[in-house]
């Protein structure tokens, strides 16, 4: 540890920066400034929770919001790092990169979910996120099927990327952060106004990391041009680019056996290979992932604007894709390995139209909205095919572990080309009227039909409604709330053991909520307290080899979440949430496997996040800053089922720390994570150990 930190320190005083000299920002410049760094934890409004305008106070849905100044503070270089701050969400899955689902799973609210929305439209990828362009992480809770449909989020919820935006004066800074592990991540974020109607902002970052386990890497370049124009009062347009080259070399998923009897009752042999990756640096996989968002805005009067938006994403699988599954006899695992060569493709266009009038008195806030978006996705993969045994009480490996081998090992396995698409044509309407200045009722309702021309060509039409109401006992400071949603899944034709398919109606979640909301003291203090309770119904079930296929299970998801926000003093940010869930399958239609069980998608049932710090704003200590906080997860099953058994991965609380020292132009920062070196788990019928201690240090020049 001690050769680390001098070999950090020592990189602070090696590396130079060349900027230029920066224009004087406007005095509206310097106020939004102010405000971002005296509340640097909060976001009070967003524009695409509700799909238009709205505070949070006033919002009849829960979300949580992490901004771009903390995950700056907590020096936060990957994605799953900057999620840790919102309430009642933790990862089940690191990417595996493979096509179609290879991004980090999620779960929240006791269901599964990827990050694949961007400023409220589709984003697809099959790797990670850079949180270089994220303004800020929208953790919208609930079923949202209302206003975001089905295809890209889940019963609990969906996680939302807000990306930086142009801005009218010249700026932006460039950073370099260096820690164990091989961490070098270079990045910059400049903002060049062109003239005074059209702006232009890059952020960009270049990362090369190594494993904490004996092989394994991750390297990556991204780019992000954003560019607006007001063509003049009424009109005006942005478009938001990201380009993403990231190679990899992935450890193994670790399977348990969801088909026979439970052979492994505890974590040793998990833990005598914590550091063992059973992969190699050949073994890469490549994710070129590609998002673009045209938006134009047209003031149409005073009352309504018209947003149009056309968005495209691409995400790009090549590369070996390789698991290991349980053998059944406590001990040893097979690994299965296969080549992929896959592309996803989605394209969206939507026109929504804004309105914010008066009906009488009665002030009304609506959004009407048509919604086409196509998916696709292209599979050229070689076939699967067995390589080596895993022998977890030696650390033997008998598989082939070179590309070359590994090559030799496929050819000829050659599983043929694979299409599939679906359509979704949607239309939405939602509208927030004010009873009075401080009751206020949402109702909203989405027509979605789906069509697949996959396999067996099928189309279904589902309605899905959306109700909430606010009342602010003291007006902009407290409010109670309740709200009806939900949340629907559609199901293509299904392929089943016979070889026959299925058509299966969709699935619907409806979750009722009620809870309170603040914001104190002039803005300082904000909560939100709520409990929930989400039923699924006609929920689509498999067996383990997912081979049958039923219609007709119920699971139920309820719990309560609590998220603080406080700025109690100058200097002083305090961020926490403490979240418990309650999940289980009260009806199963195909064997009664799962009744009765918490659903192994559910993760643990009590999270908490405690970040705060504090600097010193004036004195011989100004510009220091120090923080600390972290996370704790209760103790829960990555195997759940009757007749197989139950495997309970450990509760952990791991805790983090950060130094820094910031001025005008630099900002120096030290940053400890897992700071006693806990071994700790995730998984989803899976077992993968965390990362151990790490150090991380950090130079920006502001400009």
């Amino acid at each position: 540890m001690r050769k680390i930190i001098i070999t950090t320190v020592s990189l602070f005083f090696s590396v130079s920066i060349l900027a230029q000299e920066t224009k004087k920002d406007t005095v509206n410049s310097l106020k939004e400034v102010e405000i971002k760094n005296k509340y640097k934890y909060k976001r009070e409004k967003s524009t695409t929770v509700s799909r238009m305008p709205l505070n949070n106070i006033e919002n009849p849905q829960v979300y949580n919001t992490i901004t771009s100044e903390l995950m700056k503070e907590q020096v936060v270089t990957n994605f799953n790092d900057a999620l840790k701050n919102a309430t009642g969400i933790t990862r089940l899955w690191e990417s595996t990169g493979r096509g179609g689902d290879g991004a980090e799973y999620y779960s929240m609210r006791g269901f599964s979910v990827q990050p694949t929305m961007i400023n409220g439209l589709p984003g697809i990828n099959n790797g990670s996120i850079d949180p270089i362009n994220v303004d800020n992480i929208e953790v919208i809770k609930g079923p949202s099927g209302t206003l975001f449909g089905s295809s890209l989020i889940s019963y609990g919820g969906l996680i939302n990327v807000v990306t930086k935006k142009p801005y009218s004066t010249f700026g932006g800074e460039i950073s370099y952060n260096s820690g164990t592990y091989g961490l070098d991540r270079i990045t910059a974020d400049v903002n060049i106004p062109l003239n005074k109607d059209v702006s232009l902002r890059v952020t960009s970052a270049h990362q090369n990391e190594d494993s904490f386990q004996d092989a394994g890497f991750s390297k990556s370049f991204f780019v992000a041009p954003s560019l607006s124009y007001k063509v003049n009062d009424k009109l005006s347009f942005l478009i938001n680019t990201e380009f993403t080259n990231r190679t990899s070399a992935n450890a193994p998923m670790i399977f348990l056996n969801r088909g026979v009897l439970l052979s492994f009752n505890s974590m040793d042999l998990f833990e005598k290979n914590y550091n063992n990756s059973f992969t190699s640096n050949e073994l890469t996989m490549s994710n070129p992932t590609f998002n673009m968002q045209a938006q134009m805005f047209y003031k149409i009067s005073e009352k309504w604007t018209s947003q149009t938006v056309l968005s495209r994403s691409s995400a790009k699988t090549n590369g070996f894709y390789h698991y290991l599954y349980d053998a059944g006899n406590g001990d040893d695992f097979y690994r299965f390995i296969s080549k992929a060569n896959s592309q996803t493709q989605g394209t969206d266009f939507q026109q929504n139209f804004i309105g914010d009038f008066k009906i009488g008195n009665l002030r009304n806030r609506m959004v009407v909205g048509i919604d086409y978006l196509n998916l696709n996705q292209r599979n050229g993969n070689a076939g699967w095919l067995g390589n080596g045994i895993v022998t977890l009480s030696t650390g033997e490996d008998t598989g082939v572990l070179s590309s070359s081998g590994v090559d030799n090992l496929l050819a000829n396995s050659y599983a043929g080309n694979t299409t599939s698409e679906n359509e979704v044509i949607s239309a939405y309407v939602s509208d927030v009227l004010n009873i009075t200045d401080k009751l206020s009722v949402m109702a909203s309702v989405r027509v979605d039909k789906f069509i697949s021309k996959t396999g067996k060509s099928y189309n279904q039409t589902t309605v899905s409604p959306k109700f909430g109401a606010v009342y602010q006992i003291i007006q902009n400071k407290v409010s109670v709330f309740g709200n009806y949603m939900n949340g629907f899944k559609n199901n293509a034709p299904t392929l089943q053991l016979d070889n026959t398919y299925s058509n299966f109606k969709p699935e619907h979640a409806n979750q009722y909520e009620f809870g309170l909301k603040t914001n104190l003291y002039k803005d300082i203090i904000s909560a939100t307290i709520s409990y929930y309770n989400i039923d699924v119904k006609d929920k689509v079930m498999s067996d383990a080899a997912f081979t049958t296929f039923r219609q007709g299970g119920e699971v139920n998801s309820n719990g309560v979440e609590i998220s603080f926000t406080a700025n109690p003093i100058k200097g002083l940010n305090i961020i926490a949430g403490y979240s418990y869930n309650d999940s289980e399958v009260v009806k199963d239609e195909l064997d009664d496997t799962y009744i009765g069980f918490r659903p192994e998608e559910a993760g643990p049932r009590a999270l908490v996040n405690l970040w705060a710090s504090y600097a010193f704003t004036d004195g011989s200590l100004k510009g220091f800053g120090i923080g600390f906080g972290g996370n704790h997860a209760s103790e829960f099953n990555v195997l759940h089922r009757k007749g197989i058994g139950s495997f309970t991965l450990p509760d952990y609380t791991i805790l983090n720390s950060a130094l820094n020292y910031n001025t005008d132009k630099f900002n120096i920062t030290l940053k400890v994570n897992n700071l006693f070196n806990e071994k700790y788990y995730s998984g989803w019928s899976t077992v993968t150990p965390q990362r151990l201690r790490s150090l991380i240090a950090g130079l920006t020049y502001k400009f």
